[in-house]
């Protein structure tokens, strides 16, 4: 392999490399492929362009354009033609909107995001840019130290967005790739000072010493900066560490705002799995009907919904009195719950509202006194953690939350706030909804019922979201999945000054014997949260056929004097909630929850969001085999060729005896095919050379055998006959054979590296871009002239006639 390949190879390697640490930045990392697909095609171009008789400086702009291509046919397939596979006139403003919607995303979620197309082409242009970057630096003008600058921008940009989901890792491969190389460039210097010969030649001693010195230097520096930061202490500020407060420090801690529980769970929600999560006991009987809350978001700015306070403290083993309580002498329910090791993120999950959390380590978490979050201090924190809750045994009734009084003003001034550039259509379907209700609770269950009746349907091949865009969207739809009918019916609520926020966690587990309840990934779930004076927060559902109505919604169908729209008894419909089967995997639980008749769909949805299956890919890889097919014209065009030039056998003589006669075409054919094969296995043509004095130095330089030496020999002097000798000498020599016994010398001393280079980009190859470049040329002034004689043929009666005219009147 060439010097150049190496570098081709190396640069896409370490940018590859590089760009790992950009996967936490997302919830899935499927991504990646198509990263590094990138890439590849990217290097390939690079390296076809470099081939081609062109400027330097049109190798990154070619590179850039294949870029462009790349990220039409990836994101912008709705604006492509057949079938996406080619970018089409309005693929350029479906690109343009791709991006801008992930500007957008950018802006609403925290890490890890969703992998929307618009964050994904984010993240894929940017690698493509800097492999584009690194290619033109360290190969195509042979700076391999400056191309460190480009990866180093990379790395710094992901692993600092990454925070604590960075990894030692991440810089251990990236510096790697950049260390690999420059050794490959290293190595090409050292053999700039003199020829670098094979075997034990003492004049070889120095250049490899210092090469396997340069080497142990960049290897003993790299482990140097992987293991010193675990050997030196660690500071709380300064230059080392993350300057936050440690365990027992004072004020907020970035734990509570560097989650983003919506995305998370839009995430697990999309993809569903029924790997178990967390199992728990509690002493009720109402334990299948309890919801585990793992937190509460309060604040809506009509982008998402977010956890407005960051003032956390540390956690005490009795929490404060909830928020609007007014009897805190409820009966207890003890509850005991351990988190398997497969929940790595998230906030701790208890029954609402907690009264008492014991955990081993107090240290490891922090209370949000406003929503009773309890936020992990590390990412470490909840897995494989067990721990003992005790929660009021909060049981109102219909008519007590009818009948209570309005929220204090403070309440209602702080939790019915919506943005200003909120949809009207928000307000409009809600007032409908709510026209004949009398109190805050029946237009809480009228919502309720609105949202869970056959209108809707839950749906989580739908877009996620919470923003105002996506709420308007969801209502003209009517399809979506808990976290659309959580956000829009708290919306409404703070519409219709109902204090209502978002609060999630997960539905009841199933019952696995032994009063012991499992939670699986199937459970994820968000719901809304209404104030109610006296009775504090209390728990709504109106997503359809997922998680239980709380019993004080079921006994809403009491008589009262107050009339509302619907039946305020949520109705059941046959649209909205699968069909029961009687399969063995269903039990009664998964019934309940709808899950019996969405599992293929859940499957086939999981599916669907793997980029390998999406009409992107198809057409990213028609892409690629387009371009490797252009790579591989060389070696179609390089082997016709040779098959052309040898398949001669010559004219026989008169009588049909006698070795074959060969023409003076034929005779430099097989020279050329020998000098050509030479070229493509690393010894370029010398013209100013004769054909005796060339094939010397291909010998010597190939290190050929005696046989292969001699049939160079004669094809050389077949050669002279033919261009020095007196016309009429005539060749009968069998060239055709010779050619391939030297052929064959060439290929023996030439190693794998070279064979393979002969095969795929063979450099004689550049004749056929000569080639086309004489004929584009040829054909341009053929066309120009045939310009000029029809131009001629037409003004040229007119000039005549003109000139007469003129003859004419001066006589």
């Amino acid at each position: 392999m060439t010097t150049r390949a190496k570098l081709t190879v190396y640069s896409a390697l370490a940018t590859a490399l590089a760009s790992l640490c950009l996967t936490p930045l997302l919830t899935t990392s499927s991504w990646i492929a198509h990263a590094f697909l990138v890439v590849v095609v990217i290097a390939a171009a690079g390296a076809g362009l470099r081939r081609s008789p062109l400027y330097r400086w049109t190798v990154p702009v070619g590179q850039l354009l294949v870029l462009l291509l790349l990220l039409l046919v990836g994101f912008a397939g709705s604006g492509a033609l057949w079938g996406g596979l080619v970018p089409g006139p309005s693929s350029m403003r479906v690109l343009d909107q791709v991006f801008a919607s992930g500007l957008d995303d950018i802006q609403q979620y925290a890490i890890p995001a969703p992998p929307n197309a618009g964050l994904r082409l984010i993240l894929v242009a940017s690698i493509g840019l800097v492999a584009v970057a690194v290619d033109t630096i360290a190969v195509t003008y042979r700076h391999s130290a400056l191309a460190g600058l480009p990866l180093l921008a990379l790395y710094s940009v992901g692993n600092g967005l990454a925070g604590d989901r960075g990894s030692w890792l991440w810089f251990g491969l990236a510096a790697a790739g950049y260390l690999v190389l420059l050794f490959a460039e290293g190595q090409d210097r050292v053999s700039r000072w003199g020829r670098v010969f094979r075997g034990t030649s003492r004049g070889t001693e120095g250049g490899r010493a210092v090469g396997v010195g340069g080497q142990q230097i960049g290897i003993l520096a790299l482990v140097a900066a992987l293991l010193l930061p675990a050997l030196l202490p660690h500071w709380e500020s300064g230059l080392i560490g993350s300057g936050s407060a440690g365990p027992g420090g004072k004020g907020g801690y970035g734990a509570a705002t560097s989650l983003d529980p919506l995305v998370s769970l839009e995430s697990e929600v999309t993809k569903p799995t029924d790997t178990e999560l967390l199992s728990y006991t509690l002493d009720t009987e109402l334990a299948d009907q309890i919801y585990l809350r793992t937190g509460s978001l309060d604040q809506f700015d009509g982008t998402n919904w977010k956890l407005s306070s960051t003032a956390v403290t540390d956690l005490p083993t009795t929490l404060p009195s909830p928020e609007g309580l007014r009897d805190a002498n409820l009966p207890r329910i003890e509850g005991e719950f351990r988190i398997s090791n497969q929940l790595e993120k998230s906030w701790l999950p208890m029954p609402y509202p907690a009264a008492t959390v014991q955990v081993p380590n107090r240290s490891d978490w922090k209370l949000d006194p406003l929503t009773r979050t309890v936020v992990p201090t590390n990412d470490r924190a909840i897995r494989g953690l067990s721990y003992h809750v005790t929660a009021l045994d909060l049981r109102p009734t219909a008519n007590e939350l009818r009948t209570v009084p309005l929220a204090p003003q403070d309440i209602r001034e702080r939790y019915t706030a919506v943005p200003a550039d909120l949809p009207p259509v928000v307000a409009q379907q809600a007032r409908a909804v709510t026209a004949n209700a009398q109190n805050d609770y029946d237009r809480a269950t009228a919502l309720v019922n609105y949202f869970t009746s056959s209108q809707f349907t839950y749906d989580t091949t739908v877009s996620g979201g919470t923003g105002n865009n996506a709420i308007a969207v969801f209502l003209r739809d009517r399809r979506g999945f808990c976290v659309h009918f959580a956000s829009t019916m708290a919306a409404m609520a703070r519409v219709l000054k109902i204090p209502a926020r978002v609060a999630v966690g997960f539905t009841p587990g199933d019952a696995k014997g032994g009063n012991v309840y499992s939670v699986n990934g199937r459970m994820y779930h968000a719901w809304p949260e209404l104030y109610f004076s006296g009775f504090g927060w209390m728990r709504f559902e109106p997503t359809p056929s997922r998680g239980v109505q709380p019993r004080y919604t079921e006994q809403s169908s009491i008589p009262t004097t107050a009339p509302t729209q619907q039946p305020t008894a949520a109705p059941q419909s046959s649209a909205a909630v699968p069909a029961p089967t009687t399969s063995k995997d269903c039990d009664a639980k998964l019934r309940q929850m709808g899950e019996c008749g969405d599992k293929g769909k859940a499957v086939s949805s999981a599916a669907d969001d793997s980029w390998l299956l999406s009409a992107q890919v198809l057409g990213t890889t028609a892409t690629v085999l387009l371009v490797l097919v252009l790579l591989l014209v060389p070696m179609f065009w390089r082997t016709a060729l040779r098959r052309r030039r040898l398949g001669g056998g010559g004219r026989r003589r008169p009588g049909g005896s006698g070795p074959a006669e060969l023409t003076d075409a034929q005779v430099l054919a097989a020279w050329d095919e020998l000098v050509d094969s030479a070229w493509d296995l690393g010894i370029p043509p010398d013209e100013s050379r004769t054909p005796r004095s060339a094939a010397r130095r291909i010998a010597e330089e190939a290190d050929l055998d005696a046989e292969s030496a001699a049939a160079t020999g004669r094809l050389a002097l077949a050669t002279e006959r033919v261009l020095y000798a007196p016309s009429g000498q005539v060749t009968t020599a069998p060239l055709a054979a010779d050619v391939r016994t030297a052929r064959q010398g060439l290929l023996a001393t030439a190693g794998r590296a070279g064979r393979t280079r002969a095969v795929l980009l063979p450099p004689s190859s550049a004749q056929l871009w000569w080639r086309i470049s004489e004929a584009l040329l040829t054909a341009r002034t053929a066309a120009g002239n045939r310009t000029a004689r029809f131009s001629a043929a037409i003004t040229g009666p007119v000039r005549r006639l003109t000139s007469r005219r003129g003859r004419d009147g001066e006589s």
